[in-house]
């Protein structure tokens, strides 16, 4: 499937048409979750059945305007939740494209873990559409870095291949060294906060050879999920004392914290 999306000429072009009309006979659209045959549109490869689309919890406004933490109703412009008016966290917003939860777990980890790289396409679109107001003002896009270590072991680092996809769609410069994990962390999935706090504690840095690139740039971070935001909050501070002027975050995915 990957390198028959790679074939495609391009975009709306009478060609691409055509080679999406065969391609669909052949490989007809599939569910990106469940597998099922997806009834749409001519070459609309990568969709979600509707089950599939109604299960997930997409996120969006009304939110706070820092993290990002939905609200059940609209509290006016640029109201903060009770985390980010306490305790500012170390990027300017953050926004992700959906809830993690059950419903999601299985996509996300497919594509973390399971190789399931030509889901790259379509979380991409979803992360354009969910963080067009973070990417309107990105100078930048910077994934969250692999050890390693890790990379040798998983073969791609997953933000990364978002990060590039991103810029892609959108035309922004992508660093994808820019930031490196210069120590092995461990795994984050069991960690409370605090202990996912004193995981990632000094564990990025930037590139030596990059940060010259970085002074005065609007960054927009790529990660795959945001669970209590240390990640990111440790990779926003290197990059703030490195001279970038703003640091936004952009995930697929993140938990939802109980208010």
């Amino acid at each position: 499937m990957a390198l028959m999306e790679s074939l495609r000429p391009p975009a709306r072009s009478p060609m691409r048409r055509a080679f999406a009309r065969v391609l669909d006979a052949v490989l007809p659209p599939r569910c990106l979750k469940c597998g099922l045959v997806v009834a749409t549109q001519t070459g609309s490869h990568g969709a979600l059945c509707p089950s599939c689309w109604q299960g997930l919890s997409f996120l969006g406004a009304p939110c706070c305007a820092c993290c990002g933490q939905p609200f059940d109703f609209e509290m006016g412009p640029g109201a903060l939740c009770g985390a980010c008016t306490q305790a500012p966290p170390a990027f300017d917003r953050a926004r992700a494209v959906m809830r993690y939860d059950e419903a999601s777990r299985d996509l996300v980890l497919a594509f973390k873990h399971a190789d399931r790289t030509s889901l790259t396409p379509a979380f991409a679109a979803w992360l354009k559409r969910a963080g067009e107001e973070l990417l309107a003002e990105a100078d930048v896009i910077v994934p969250v870095p692999l050890h390693w270590s890790r990379l040798f072991t998983r073969r791609y680092n997953q933000a990364a291949l978002l990060a590039l996809a991103l810029g892609d769609l959108t035309g922004k410069e992508v660093m994808p060294d820019l930031l490196v994990r210069r120590r092995a962390t461990r795994k984050q999935g069991h960690l409370g906060r605090l202990a996912r706090q004193r995981n990632v504690a000094g564990a990025f840095a930037l590139h030596p050879g990059r940060a010259s690139a970085l002074a005065g740039k609007r960054v927009l971070l790529i990660d795959d999920v945001i669970t209590t935001g240390a990640t990111v909050s440790n990779c926003a501070r290197v990059l703030r004392q490195g001279g970038a002027a703003a640091i936004d975050v952009l995930a697929l995915a993140r938990v939802i914290q109980a208010l």
